[in-house]
């Protein structure tokens, strides 16, 4: 696999774009401001994300993972 650099090394986080219905939870508990909500478009920073994951467990319809191999993907 080809990981993106993080601020912790390894981003682990991914969003599947499709699928998203923009709802903006995921932004609002990021707690390093590192999910960007731009009209019909949302991506993480790399730079910001420290893996906390916080994000992946608020999502009501499961549209973010972890995409480290090895590690549950929700």
């Amino acid at each position: 696999m080809n990981y993106r650099q993080a601020k912790t090394g390894k981003l682990m986080i991914e969003i599947l774009p499709d699928k998203c219905d923009f709802c903006g939870c995921c932004v609002g508990v990021c707690p390093e401001d590192a999910i960007e909500l731009k009209e019909a478009e949302i991506f993480i920073i790399d730079e910001r994300c420290t893996n906390c994951s916080k994000c992946i467990w608020s999502c009501p319809i499961e549209v973010i993972v972890f995409n480290k191999e090895g590690v549950l993907v929700k």
